[in-house]
This record gives C-alpha cells, structure tokens and sequence, in this order.
C-alpha cells in the first residue's frame, strides 16, 4: 500500500513539473500578442492564453494563439506581404527602363537639333547669302526627320521627302549656277524628272538615304522598346492575387503565430511552391519576355556598328556639302545634259552681262570634316556609351518572370534545413518543388490553381511582347516599319494614367496605355541603283497642270 501511494505522489509530481515546463510554450500567448501589435494590429485581440480547438478557416484547429478575426487580419497582412517584394522588385525595374528611354530619347532629339544648329551655322559662314535665301529648304529638312523619329512612315515617308529635298536642292542651285537664263516650272519638272539620272550630287543621295532609314529606324524601334518595357512590367505586376494564393500565404506566413512560434519561417521549398502557384501567369510571360529582351539586345548592337544614329546625324552637314560641291564642279557637265534633254532655255534679260556666272554662283567652299574636331555634346554622353549600359541592364532583366519566386523565397524571409515551417508543423518540407508556370500547377500542393483560366490581360501582354518583338527583328533587318495607330511611344513627357481612385487597381485597369497587338505593314529599304525614276517629285508646274486638267474635265458638261 505504501508502495503504491509513493508511486501515485511521484506521478503526480512529474506531471506537475512537466505541465509548469509546457506552460510558457503552450499557453502563454505573450510574443503572439507583441508580434501582433507591431503589424499595426490592436493588442487586445490576441487572447492572454492559447484555445484548444479554435474554429480557424485556415491554420491547424488543435493549439492557437488566434481568433477567427485575427486569422482574417493576418490574411489580408499575408496578401501585402507576398505582394510587396514582387512590387518592389518591379519598381525598381521600371524606374530603371524609363531612365534609359529618357535618356535614349534626349540624346536622340538633342542630336537632331544640334545637327541643325551646326549645319546652319557652318553654312553661313561658307555659303552666306546663298544659304540664307535657301535656308527654309534645310528647315523643313530637319522638322521633316523629326517628325519621323517621333512618328515614323505613318508621319513621313522617309524615301520620298529624301527625294524631293534633293530635287528642291537641284532646282535651286541649277538657277543659281544658271542665271544667264529664264526656267519656267514646266523647265524645271523636267529637270527635277531626271535628278537621279543627272546624278548631280554623286553618290551622296544614295548613301545618305541608306544610312538614314536604317539609322532612324533602328533609333525610333529601340527607343520605343524601352517605352514598352514599364508599361509591360507595371501591368503586369499588379495582377491581384487570387483567393486561394492568399490563403496559401497565410498558411505560410501567419500559422506559426497562431501556434505561438513568431519567429519560425517557411522552409525554402514551401515558399517556392506557394509562390509559384501564386505568380503562375506572370511565369508564362517568360519566354515572349526574353525572346522581346534577345531582339532588343540584338538591336542595341545596330546601333553600335552598321545602323549608329550617332555617326550619321553629326556629320550630316558635311555629307550635305559634299553633295553641293559635287554639284558645283560638275555644274557644267549637268547643264549640259538637261539642255540636251529638256531643250534650250531663254537667256534672262534681266540679267546683266557685265557679271559672270562664276560671280554669281554658289562659290562657297567648305572645309574637310575633321572627326576630332566635332565632340559630342547630345545629352552630355555619346551612342556608345549609353548602348553599353542598357545591354547590361537588358541582359540582368532576362528570365525576371520565372525567376520572381526564387528572388522572393530567399534570405531572411525563409528558414533553411529542417528548423523551419513546412505548412502544418516545425519540421522538413516533404513535398516535390514544382515547376514555374501555369500548366506545372496541377499538381501544386500548396495553392489550388485553375489551370484552364489563364489571365487575360497578361496573355494580352504576351501578344503585345510578341508583336513588338516582330518589329524589332525587322528594324534589326533595316527595314522600316508603318503601323496604322502609331503613336508617340518615344518622345515628350510622359502620360500618365489620369485615374487616382480604387478602381484604377483592379484587374481591369482600363486606362492602361499598352496598344492592342497590330500586324507590322514591312516596307523593305531597297537600296536603288541611279537611274531609277521612281522617286522623282511632281514639282508645282505639274500638280497645276493636273488640277486644271481636273477643272476642265469638271467643267466640259457645262461648257457645251
């Protein structure tokens, strides 16, 4: 008897000192409760002492720190929380994008107007009066080159103001270096009609209209990749987390406080399942997102070499006097030629005998183009400089979409080992990683994933990618590009959205800027032998000829 009494009072001891060990760890809810007041959450919610068998929707139902109210708190703390990093890690990849478009976008239009102001400016000095009197030719040379980088063929079509600048430029001069006669409009279309064949201005119209087209195409496409790049990454960042990605982040995030264990984190292979569920569409962004950033670079390295914007722009005032003294030395041989072709003009008889034609010519010279002597001032860098930087920063963004989990589930906000939370205990995680992407989440243990509704406004997206993509491969070709809603993607200040309220955040987001997918019209840039008469201009003679002929033909019923 005695024995079994002994027996019975050490029993009750060490279940007494066993419960007084358990009691801080399992019942005390004291670092729940200051855990839970440093998310911004009231102190008074959390429950002094853990309930057994609390009816949670989400976290184990033995042993919790947590109501069904804080459960609901940490949910929606738990949707901010896997929303943040992706957030952030967007952020900081279109502010880095939009950077480099503005400064592309400045170099390229301080280059122009710099262009400009050094062809005026050294075309005064060389030609004085001559160019002053002809210098709205040149003007409307340079607003009509802007208006294509802005806009493209849907704005200019490059080929033909190339052709009639040079035709303009040869009607001009033929009357300065012919003065001794009368041109009437008719005269001059002929003169203009065989402006290739004539050949004036050697080979410069040729070479220029090559380097030009390839060089403003590949400038205007690339710029308006890098316009494309943060409006893709902002639209699609913010795609809402569905209901049951939220609940997954709250089984892997806020359980263990409700178990009483604040400072557990999530094993590294349950976040990476969690988050792969989660960010599952955006994963399927990935190979259009890539393919978009190869063709990018292939075209940064156009820029660099064949197609530079850069080394055709500056020196281009030096070109266009290369034209004018070819112009000049075989004034002669050319006058010779179209009297032959469009007759005999009639001598001016205002003018007067005494002066020669080499007095009142265009007798300008201008001096050899001297590389060194001509620094660049465009935004304060040069082409190279600012290609180099991009490429690196186009090559880091590779794979960014499919490599977002593995970025998020990393460092402190994962626990490695076994010392970490696998979804239901402080224990190793046993299941299998899955793949990234929208098919792979079949079989996701940790996120229910309906694998037949991918998200719309990211498979559009993926259209847009795809479609961009097509036009760079063709500007990489040096081809240009016309398309029927071409919009300013490359210059000015920057739209924004023009909505501030709550409904701007939804997944509709109709205000954003992104153009529906349109099917490139290619116009490949034949590089045309002399002789062609395919870009000769209608002069003013002609078009009145016509319209008269128009008016007579309107009129004729009348008439009778």
């Amino acid at each position: 008897m005695k024995t079994m009494l002994v027996y019975s009072a050490v029993c009750t001891l060490v279940v007494f000192f066993v419960s007084a060990r358990a009691e801080p760890k399992t019942k005390n809810c004291n670092e729940v409760r200051a855990a839970y007041s440093s998310k911004g959450f009231n102190v008074n919610d959390v429950p002094n002492k853990g309930v057994q068998g609390a009816p949670l929707k989400v976290c184990p139902q033995g042993f919790s720190c947590c109501t069904v109210e804080m459960e609901e708190k940490l949910s929606q703390q738990s949707h901010s929380e896997i929303k943040a990093p992706v957030s952030q890690l967007s952020t900081n990849l279109q502010s880095t994008f939009k950077q480099r478009h503005s400064h592309f976008d400045q170099f390229f239009r301080e280059l122009l107007d710099n262009a400009e102001r050094s062809l005026n400016s050294m075309f005064v000095r060389t030609y004085g009066m001559m160019y002053v009197q002809n210098a709205e030719l040149f003007k409307n040379f340079f607003q009509a080159l802007k208006r294509y980088y802005i806009s493209g063929s849907s704005a200019v079509n490059l080929d033909s103001m190339l052709s009639d600048f040079w035709a303009d430029l040869l009607e001009r001069m033929f009357r300065l270096v012919n003065v001794q006669y009368e041109f009437s409009d008719a005269y001059m279309e002929c003169v203009s009609r065989h402006t290739e064949q004539l050949q004036p201005f050697g080979d410069v119209p040729r070479k220029l209209r090559l380097q030009l087209t390839r060089a403003f195409v590949a400038a205007r496409t690339f710029t308006r990749g890098l316009a494309l790049m943060p409006e893709v990454v902002n639209k699609v960042s913010t795609v809402s987390a569905s209901p049951s990605c939220v609940r997954a982040a709250m089984k892997m995030l806020y359980c263990p406080y409700c178990s009483g264990q604040v400072a557990l984190k999530p094993c590294q292979n349950y976040c990476l399942n969690v988050m792969r569920g989660c960010l599952a569409n955006q994963a399927d962004l990935d190979t259009e997102w890539n393919n978009f950033l190869d063709a990018m670079l292939s075209l940064a390295e156009r820029l660099e070499g064949p197609f530079n914007f850069e080394s055709v722009m500056d020196p281009i005032d030096v070109k266009i006097s290369e034209a004018i003294m070819n112009m000049q030395e075989n004034s002669m041989q050319v006058s010779q030629k179209v009297f032959q072709g469009c007759g005999q003009p009639k001598p001016n008889m205002a003018f007067r005998s005494r002066r020669s034609v080499k007095e009142t010519g265009f007798t300008g010279r201008f001096r050899p183009y001297s590389p060194d002597a001509r620094p660049t001032t465009a935004a304060g860098t040069s082409l190279d400089r600012l290609t180099a930087d991009v490429k690196k920063k186009l090559k880091h963004a590779k794979k960014f979409w499919s490599t977002l989990p593995d970025t998020v589930c990393a460092g402190e906000r994962i626990a490695p080992g076994d010392e970490c939370w696998n979804g239901t205990a402080k224990s190793r995680y046993e299941s299998v990683v899955i793949g990234n992407g929208l098919a792979n989440q079949v079989s996701n243990p940790d996120v229910d994933v309906d694998i037949t509704k991918p998200d719309i406004m990211i498979r559009s997206q993926i259209a847009v990618l795809k479609e961009m993509t097509s036009w760079l491969k063709a500007a990489h070709s040096g081809n240009d590009i016309s398309i029927d809603n071409d919009e300013d993607a490359s210059g000015g200040e920057e739209s924004g959205s023009g909505c501030e309220s709550p409904s701007c955040e939804t997944d509709r987001d109709i205000y954003f800027s992104t153009p529906p997918p349109i099917k490139p019209r290619v116009v490949p840039v034949v590089d045309r032998q002399p002789g062609s008469t395919s870009g000769a201009r209608m002069s003013q003679g002609s078009m009145a000829l016509a319209l008269c002929g128009l008016v007579l033909a309107l009129l004729a019923p009348h008439l009778r």
